[in-house]
């Protein structure tokens, strides 16, 4: 086998049992794609995953760019060229290895830019059982992870606030939870899926994460040839990692998405199994879901399967489903000729099986077997097959609320301050409140601690302490310079009692409706 060669050769790539995604008409001729050999285990796998994609008749033409470490290191601290940007948007599709990003603070996540940069807000995780090939106990395993792939806490808006307190913010728009839960009722339509799920923390992030489940429960009603469901993530993860196998499409927000999809992705035998898909309207990036691995980086031992795959779903998104059904099939019927990579042979140690029954072979080798096995179809797991014709998923049409009335109700100034017990800085304050506000209260990391707070309440240096207007204070205050100026001249009250406010959120009611958490104990 000869793979460093490939780089000047027409290839191919590979896909995932559920078919494409978004798709594209098929052309005869080579589909240019941008490719990225990555860091760590990244080359090594690439290579493995181009090779195959090429002896699997695949139609492209990869164009190499450079991303990841050594361009961060260069001194580009996005990870990532100007050049390589106008590549990507110009080939709307991108294939992708794992890549490092270096330690330290002056460095973002590059699959992040990538992603929220190009809008690929929908990021699809198949998870399939391969049992008794790679051993696991749920053998109907049969899930797709839709996970919404630009907001929540991955917008990594990070403060320090005090010295003793950080902040990150989690953001959550209604237009971003709409596409995302749109997708997944599509793509379960087109799919022939019966349920899908949601999971959300909303009984404490009410605001946020009960967003998110408003509008599932609003889009669900307009596919009631889908059964919908909703779980709290803490106990739904629980009941996931138990039944699995009573699962269909899970849908739910940024950070559940990426922890549940490389846990079940572990449940099924190895996250090295599991391809990613990243979709938006007018691009898409492939990617297996795991990280580059650089312990491993070099030694020949790493499973391409996942890189792989996500190269099949590629085929599939760009019209080329002859060849992503030929090397999806030949992929199958190597792992069901125990032909595997380290990962899975410790997972069938792991369940006692005969491991007398298995190949262990490197990352080269597993290539090899996977294409001398093209032409063949599995015999005990299902062969998959490919229509030719991707199933386009319609753009989705959201709800506009931006007219919905907003008025302004009070603020929540935050305050910085070792010195002060909760007591003190709420008598100062309420002398700060002058005529126009009251002091509803002072939390401290979301607790109530005045008035009537108690002392065995651990409280840092860093306080929130909510105004309200008093009602009628300032007629048309609501939404209206007035109310802002009244703000400014508590932010100076508060500055000439010696106090540091260190940032501030307004509080408004929406259509009448107070749109604002209470605080714990309020």
């Amino acid at each position: 086998m000869n793979m460093q060669n490939n780089r000047n050769e027409t290839i191919a790539t590979s896909t995932e049992a559920s078919g494409p995604v978004l798709g594209s008409v098929s052309s005869p001729d080579p589909v240019p794609i941008p490719v990225a050999m990555g860091d760590g285990i990244g080359p090594e796998i690439m290579e493995a995953c181009l090779y195959i994609l090429n002896e699997g008749g695949a139609r492209i033409e990869p164009i190499f760019v450079e991303i990841g470490e050594e361009v961060y290191l260069s001194g580009h601290t996005s990870g990532i060229t100007e050049k390589t940007w106008e590549i990507l948007r110009k080939h709307r599709v991108f294939y992708k290895a794992p890549i490092t990003t270096p330690q330290g603070s002056g460095y973002k996540s590059l699959n992040v830019t990538i992603r929220k940069t190009l809008g690929l807000y929908a990021n699809l995780r198949p998870v399939v059982s391969y049992n008794p090939f790679v051993p696991i106990k749920h053998p109907d395993m049969d899930i797709v992870v839709i996970r919404e792939n630009e907001e929540d806490l991955y917008a990594g808006i990070e403060h320090q606030q005090t010295p003793e307190v950080v902040q990150c913010l989690k953001l959550i728009s209604r237009p971003g939870c709409e596409r995302i839960i749109r997708f997944a009722f599509e793509y379960g339509r087109a799919y022939g899926r019966k349920r899908v799920t949601c999971m959300t923390k909303d009984n404490i992030m009410k605001l946020t994460d009960g967003l998110f489940h408003k509008v599932f429960d609003e889009v669900a009603v307009e596919y009631p040839d889908i059964e919908s469901e909703h779980w709290l993530i803490d106990i739904g993860t629980a009941k996931l990692a138990d039944r699995p196998d009573s699962f269909d499409v899970l849908v739910m927000p940024n950070l559940y998405g990426d922890i549940v999809s490389d846990m079940l992705g572990q449940i099924v035998g190895s996250v090295g199994l599991a391809p990613g898909a990243n979709i938006g309207d007018d691009y898409a990036m492939f990617e297996a879901i795991h990280g580059s691995a650089p312990r491993h980086a070099g030694k020949g031992i790493a499973n391409p399967s996942g890189l792989l795959l996500a190269g099949v779903m590629m085929l599939n998104h760009i019209g080329q489903a002859n060849a992503a059904e030929r090397i999806h099939n030949a992929w199958l019927k190597t792992i069901e000729d125990r032909v595997c990579t380290y990962d899975i042979l410790r997972k069938a140690r792991e369940a006692s099986a005969d491991d007398g029954d298995y190949t262990e072979v490197g990352t080269v080798e597993f290539a090899e077997a996977v294409v001398a096995r093209l032409g063949k179809k599995p015999e005990y797991l299902k062969p998959v097959r490919y229509s030719g014709r991707p199933i386009m998923l319609s753009k989705p049409v959201l709800k506009d609320v931006r007219g919905k009335r907003m008025e302004l109700d009070g603020v929540d100034i935050f305050i910085r301050s070792a010195e002060l017990s909760a007591d003190e800085l709420g008598q100062k304050l309420e002398g700060a409140a002058g005529e126009k506000f009251r002091l509803i209260m002072i939390s401290n990391r979301g607790q109530k601690v005045y008035p009537g707070g108690y002392p065995e309440t651990f409280c840092t240096d860093h306080w929130r302490c909510r105004f309200k207007f008093i009602d009628n204070a300032i007629p048309g205050h609501s939404g209206h310079a007035g109310g802002h100026a009244e703000i400014r001249r508590l932010l100076g009250r508060i500055e000439e009692d010696g106090l540091e406010w260190i940032k501030l959120e307004n509080l408004y009611l929406m259509d009448g409706k107070r749109a604002y958490s209470l605080g714990q104990g309020e």
